[in-house]
């Protein structure tokens, strides 16, 4: 038999503060309104100290959080666990495109170099240019030294291929290695939710750029 969840999703609610809760709830990505009443009355069910440390632990990643003075990838202070590790190789940097990359690609525990976070791609119609994108900072890397290969990990798209070309032509003068992932992730696909042993094949089996745009 249907629940009255289901046959009644834009029923009345007897508490406005319910109501208010699963409206904030059902803004996140995934969660409509059925799911968000059913997580709230979960969290009814449970003990109130749970519920305030969920909300607590909520408020303090806002409002705390910071963001990696190197590489740009979320961190508790100054420096990101990866670049604070001294046993990461600091001359292979892996560009990607967003912070959920990073964290598919460590899934994988394949990569032991650090990365660079550029935080979008370059996209004209969307009004997205080098400048809005953390481009310069990678850039001033390879022109300070140091750094011995660049791989580009970004998603096999238009604006990916776009934004890796960019980057080349600003580097390329220094002479240091440019490699792309293998093209095992589809075209079009986003790195996190490629599976793990499919973007660690990828990683290892990584071709240099100049071949991966003849592909392009």
């Amino acid at each position: 038999m249907p629940s009255i969840l289901y046959l009644c999703p834009t029923m009345e609610m007897s508490s406005k503060l319910l109501e208010r809760a699963v409206a904030e709830i059902s803004q996140l990505p995934g969660i409509g309104k059925r799911t968000a009443l059913r997580l709230m009355l979960h969290l009814l069910k449970q003990p109130e100290e749970q519920t305030r440390l969920l909300a607590e632990a909520l408020h303090k990643m806002r409002t705390d959080i910071q963001f990696c003075e190197r590489c740009h990838n979320i961190a508790d202070s100054g420096l990101c666990q990866i670049c604070a590790n001294h046993s990461r190789d600091t001359s292979i940097i892996c560009v990607v495109e967003d912070i959920r990359d990073v964290m598919a690609i460590e899934n994988t525990s394949l990569f032991k170099g650090v990365y660079h976070v550029l935080g979008g791609k370059i996209s004209p119609i969307d009004g997205v240019g080098p400048s809005q994108l953390n481009i310069p900072t990678l850039i001033e890397k390879v022109r300070a030294g140091g750094v011995k290969e660049l791989i580009f990990a970004l998603s096999s798209t238009m604006e990916g291929d776009t934004t890796n070309f960019y980057i080349y032509k600003q580097i390329k003068e220094y002479g240091i290695t440019t490699s792309a992932i293998a093209r095992g992730i589809a075209v079009g696909d986003e790195l996190e939710f490629a599976d793990e042993v499919t973007l660690g094949r990828s990683i290892i089996h990584r071709v240099p750029f100049e071949i991966s745009m003849k592909n392009m």
